[in-house]
């Protein structure tokens, strides 16, 4: 998708300042660990002192001196970490919250611009974020740069002990390492083809009624699972190689303790450090393998969440965000399409040549064509959906791109040839989900698209839930649905794309009645259609034929005008044009 230098930063910016505050987090969480580690010492310092003194002087003052101090530290530790968890917590909330709107823009832009793209799962990218800052992985590795101090009381104790502890945390180091290298390509592999086979199976729940019809469920199947074995055989390698590793790191872990152990027996035989140390040692090298081991366990969830953040980078560098407009005075109606060019996606071809047409407020166009002519891609120009390549299409003079986006939306209703609805009930889906919409808006819209009694027939009248894409209703309903939800709050310009494909005869003439009412309301109404009775309601007729205006006919001449199967249309007397 193309888009200047400016926006780009823009997008960039965005990005960049969700990640500025998330880091400002994460680094004083860092800063947290630091007194966090320093409080892990409590325990090994408490056996040492029983060791070294309690025991020696056999002293129980100093030992309930020294059990006391050691409570107390443990109580300050476990509410440090509680704090450090609300921390983190918060912060993948803000990131979230942050992120939630722009990103929702973005994924839905980034849709319209390329149709043939699946951006949904942008939208776990942020959850996913989210989930490691809250989770063990994030925790392992603020912890792992405090490794050398535990490193360095080992040292302290003797260079021996402190030679075996270095030794077996550069080598589970250098296997988390292994483990990123000889996972990243299958992980990788692993999510492209999962987004595929997961997007084909979404198509084809979305039809399951068309795939049970035609006999395809075994077919489509087969595809998808042939899809799904590249997801697991990647998966499979990953887990192979990342278990294998992490079952060598365990082993070396516990061969470290047995070589710490024997090694500190050995300077305790010759006398150069006492029991006690010999097993303070033992935990300080524990302690100082458990970040780095938990690293290995938790690297395929840093490698996921690591991607996320890669994409959603790049989502926000890629896909401006939207400009702020002023807002222009509510225009009376008047539309111009001025040598509109439009080009077919991935592709040089031209879906549109050269259209252009001029509406007066209250005026009505039929758009008429063969299949592939170009009437659905016009109408979506009209709506706002897309832009065009060359030439310009403006209301009241003012091109739709330099109205604000929220505005224009207001000002529109567009009916596109899937009547689709959102889940929910029929009063939302008309209200188009606006907070502010009142019931008499909603009755309004209801009586002046002709579903007001349908809708009274429904289980729950507008209250009655749709379901997912409308299924829980017939098509005719939802395209009468569909009609008042377009008609809402009475636009200035209606975009109509085959509006009676699923219609019965009450349905059609609901929607003759609506189109002149809102005529007469001087709303300009625009309709792709290829039934004549539509063509009635018209002031003029644009007949495409491979994107190019064939004939541009005023209604009067409208009967000359042949229709896809080549008969000839003869308007009927409609609110007294013919």
């Amino acid at each position: 998708m193309r888009k200047s230098s400016a926006a780009a930063d823009a997008g960039a910016q965005t990005f960049a300042t969700a990640r500025k505050r998330l880091r400002l987090w994460v680094a004083f969480v860092f800063g947290f660990s630091f007194f966090l580690n320093l409080l892990t010492f409590v325990g090994p310092l408490y056996m040492l002192q029983v060791y070294e003194r309690v025991m020696t002087s056999r002293s129980q003052e100093t030992l309930l001196a020294l059990t006391v101090i050691a409570g107390f530290l443990l109580v300050a530790y476990a509410a440090m970490e509680m704090i450090r968890f609300r921390i983190l917590v918060r912060a993948g909330l803000e990131f979230d919250a942050g992120l939630a709107r722009p990103l929702f823009n973005r994924i839905l832009r980034l849709k319209l611009a390329e149709p043939e793209s699946n951006p949904e799962p942008l939208l776990r990218d942020a959850e996913r974020i989210r989930e490691f800052l809250t989770g063990p992985g994030l925790l392992a590795l603020l912890d792992a740069p405090w490794v050398p101090l535990f490193l360095l009381i080992c040292f302290l104790f003797h260079p021996y002990l402190g030679l075996v502890a270095l030794i077996g945390t550069l080598t589970i180091f250098l296997l988390a390492i292994l483990n990123e290298v000889l996972t990243r390509k299958p992980l990788t592999d692993a999510t492209t083809a999962a987004r595929i086979a997961n997007g084909f199976a979404a198509s084809a729940l979305t039809h399951a009624d068309l795939v049970q019809s035609m006999g395809m469920e075994t077919a489509l199947r087969d595809t998808w699972t042939e899809a799904r074995q590249s997801v697991l055989h990647n998966q499979s390698v990953a887990s192979d190689r990342s278990g294998s590793i992490l079952a060598l790191s365990r082993f070396i872990r516990m061969a470290l303790q047995i070589a710490i152990l024997g090694t500190g027996a050995l300077l305790a035989l010759d006398q150069q450090i006492t029991p006690g140390i010999m097993i303070v040692a033992s935990i300080m090298m524990g302690r100082a393998l458990s970040p780095v081991e938990q690293a290995v366990g938790q690297w395929r969830g840093f490698i996921q969440a690591r991607q996320s953040y890669r994409r959603l980078s790049e989502l926000f560098v890629r896909v401006a965000q939207d400009t702020a407009r002023t807002a222009h005075p509510k225009p009376h109606g008047k539309l111009e399409i001025d040598k509109v060019s439009a080009r077919i996606p991935g592709s040089n071809d031209l879906a549109l040549k050269g259209v252009s047409v001029s509406l007066d407020p209250g005026e009505c166009l039929a758009v008429l064509g063969t299949s592939g002519s170009g009437k659905s891609t016009l109408l979506r120009h009209l709506a706002g959906t897309l832009t065009p390549a060359a030439g310009t299409i403006r209301l009241d003079g003012t091109e739709l791109a330099h109205w604000p986006s929220s505005q224009l939306g207001a000002l529109t209703g567009y009916m596109p040839q899937s009547s689709t609805l959102f889940i929910g009930t029929v009063a939302q889906n008309i209200a188009r989900f606006q907070p502010d919409a009142t019931d008499k808006e909603i009755i309004a819209a209801a009586y002046l698209s002709g579903a007001y009694d349908m809708i009274k027939g429904l289980p729950e009248a507008f209250e009655t839930e749709v379901g997912h894409n409308g299924d829980r209703l017939s098509g005719g309903q939802r395209q009468r649905v569909a009609l008042a939800r377009a008609v809402f709050r009475v636009p200035k310009l209606l975009i109509l794309d085959e509006p009676n494909s699923n219609l019965d005869t009450a349905g059609e003439e609901a929607l003759i009645k609506c189109i002149m009412a809102l005529r007469h309301l001087k709303t300009t109404v625009v309709v792709a259609t290829h039934r004549s009775n539509l063509v009635a309601t018209s002031s003029k007729v644009m007949v495409l034929e491979r994107g190019a205006v064939q004939k541009l006919l005023e209604t009067a001449d409208a009967v000359k005008a042949p229709t896809e199967s080549g008969t000839p249309l003869t308007p009927k007397a409609q609110g007294g044009t013919a």
